[in-house]
């Protein structure tokens, strides 16, 4: 099937990668490689050809040298092995600012490996150093290169220990130091490596390796019951403070429950009347079934709380689950309510969350939804431990089904809805992990006051670090408002961080996570955001792109944003070789939902 938007998604990519950064940095890198190693065989020489400085991406040619995207002159990795390559430890890598793999095995190189290395190339995912001549010491610093996954040293000349420090190093899966000159015991993070890659060093011992085990084994014996003993008397301390702070707290928590449930109570009169369903789940269903399959309403079962309301658990009596939502206060009569609720119900998209169903008791307005086994994205980003199922490819492809379910509330559902509290807190998982927006055209359904200023002060789906710039100043909804905070999704995906919260910045700094990107954009360091945890499995290149169609949704100006069918289009090209999408159902708008063509919006881009 030909894909007619190809054209229009490679010219949007090459758009962004022009526009999101640049730099000049990674061309004096390579210079003053060229200028610090002897190449006597002329290969660096013959290749690394610098007349061409005005064509972007001239480097992305040079042997050995690997770009982040073949457009731009940013280097991802320098494969310089088995060119004969002689001297010292190459200089000028300092200005590879975005390098995560540098491999200069098989050649002739010598002396030491510089002591501040980990300053120099911070963020190396694997370092290949194997089958040269380098001597002295293996610096403690590499022990700051927290991101390194390989780490291969062997048949060299280093001397001394294999540094303590390198227990520090918990994301390595291959370590290599076999045949130096290397003495005393192994650290214990690399003792799970096998004795062949210890082998060739006389000196060295300990698991895996024979000898001095019993010393070793003493003394961590003795710390570990040093600090068991420490851990007890802290424990038994802790307990008592608790014990006597909280023995008054049960009487206070169960008034405090008491009180939350009360609008629960106050409908119990009201158990007859029937939840009108726009599916059928179940054959018939009443509030009283509701109140029965969330204990009516108990605080134990409460999944999520949001400004448009409260989601609770329901467990029918088959088993199976429903979602009920409690909306907040609203000022809409039952009539204004109901017709809202037959619109919403007949929205259907594989990428948004049904509703099922609505029921209005009193002055309480329910609403029944399909359960999400896998709770919200945001849970999933920042659950304790991080789910080892949120790989690259997993996250791709939640954030293009989530771009194709806002996608279409903007451009093809009639009527057409803006979401107005769009978040990683609404973006529903199921059980397959595929993404389903949720909360869509309840803003509407608030009052005035809620639509607008509690965005700012209590909303938790309004929260900062998703509302566009333009909002304080307008108080206006619009498309492009859902554009960034859909943006601000994308760079928690691909960052990791939270929106208001980034942990990877400096102390000093309190701004949001579009702000930080905004200042690494600035500083020619954008590729610095990327969760490291991702990089180095072979699609570090899909991340950058990701990252750029973030920072487009991201810009001040809304104009500048793309639409969210284009978002949607160049996330889709980005996984394409995965093959996620199902059947296309968006249509093409002939113009966007601001009135401007798509041949304008590029020029504007």
């Amino acid at each position: 099937m030909t894909d007619h938007y190809a054209p229009l998604r490679l010219i949007l990519l090459l758009i962004l990668s022009a526009t999101c950064f640049g730099s000049e940095q990674d061309v004096q890198c390579l210079k003053t490689i060229l200028q610090s190693v002897t190449d006597p065989n002329a290969i660096l020489k013959s290749s690394w050809n610098f007349a061409n400085n005005g064509t972007a991406g001239y480097i992305c040619k040079f042997t050995g040298v690997e770009c982040w995207h073949p457009d731009e002159n940013r280097v991802l990795s320098l494969r310089l092995g088995n060119l004969g390559l002689q001297g010292p430890f190459p200089q000028g890598l300092l200005n590879c600012t975005s390098m995560t793999g540098l491999d200069l095995s098989s050649n002739n190189f010598t002396g030491p490996i510089p002591l501040d290395i980990s300053r120099q190339i911070p963020y190396l995912t694997s370092l290949d150093l194997s089958y040269n001549r380098f001597s002295g010491q293996i610096p403690e610093n590499i022990s700051n290169m927290t991101y390194l996954n390989t780490l291969n040293l062997q048949h060299n000349q280093f001397t001394g220990q294999i540094p303590l420090q390198f227990n520090l190093l918990s994301r390595l899966a291959s370590f290599n130091v076999a045949e130096n000159r290397l003495s005393g015991s192994i650290p214990t993070n690399l003792q799970k490596f096998p004795s062949s890659n210890f082998a060739g060093n006389p000196g060295l011992c300990g698991s895996p390796l024979d000898g001095c085990q019993a010393s070793a084994k003493s003394k961590n014996n003795a710390a570990i019951i040093g600090a068991v003993v420490g851990v007890a008397v802290v424990i038994i301390i802790g307990v008592i403070i608790v014990f006597f702070c909280l023995r008054k707290l049960p009487a206070r928590k169960a008034k405090k429950d008491e009180e939350e449930n009360k609008w629960a109570k106050s409908i119990k009169g009201t158990k007859t009347i029937k939840v009108s369903m726009f599916e059928n789940p179940v054959s018939k269903m009443k509030l009283s079934d509701l109140m029965k399959a969330t204990n009516e309403f108990s605080k134990e079962n409460i999944i999520g709380t949001g400004r448009t309301g409260t989601m609770y658990r329901a467990v029918l009596p088959d088993g199976s689950f429903l979602a009920v939502k409690r909306l907040q206060d609203s000022q809409h009569s039952e009539s204004q309510f109901t017709s809202e609720m037959k619109t919403l119900g007949q929205v259907r998209h594989r990428n948004l969350v049904p509703l099922l169903g609505f029921c209005i008791a009193k002055r309480e307005r329910l609403l029944v939804y399909k359960h999400m086994p896998k709770g919200s994205l945001y849970d999933q980003l920042n659950q304790e431990g991080k789910d080892s199922k949120m790989d690259w490819p997993l996250r791709l492809r939640i954030g293009i089904g989530a771009a194709k379910g806002l996608a279409y509330l903007h451009h093809t559902c009639n009527p057409r809805v803006l979401h107005r509290n769009i978040s990683s807190k609404c973006i529903l998982l199921d059980e397959d992990y595929e993404p389903k927006i949720s909360d869509f055209g309840l803003a509407r359904l608030m009052n005035p006051i809620d639509t607008h200023l509690s965005t700012f002060v209590n909303g938790e789906f309004g929260d900062l670090g998703y509302v566009a710039p333009e909002y304080a100043r307008t108080l206006v909804a619009t498309p492009k408002g859902d554009v960034y905070s859909f943006g601000v999704v994308l760079l928690e995906l691909v960052t990791g961080e939270r929106p208001t919260h980034v942990s990877t910045a400096p102390e000093n700094f309190r701004g949001s996570l579009v702000e930080w990107i905004t200042y690494l954009s600035n500083n020619a360091l954008l590729q610095d955001a990327v969760d490291k945890s991702l990089l180095g499995k072979g699609s570090d290149g899909e991340l950058m792109q990701f990252l750029k169609v973030a920072c487009s949704c991201t810009i001040s100006t809304p104009k500048e944003r793309p639409t969210m069918f284009e978002v949607y289009q160049l996330l889709r090209a980005i996984g394409e070789k995965y093959h996620f999408s199902v059947e296309d159902d968006l249509m093409l708008p002939p113009l966007s939902t601001d009135g401007e063509t798509l041949d304008e919006l590029i020029v504007a881009q």
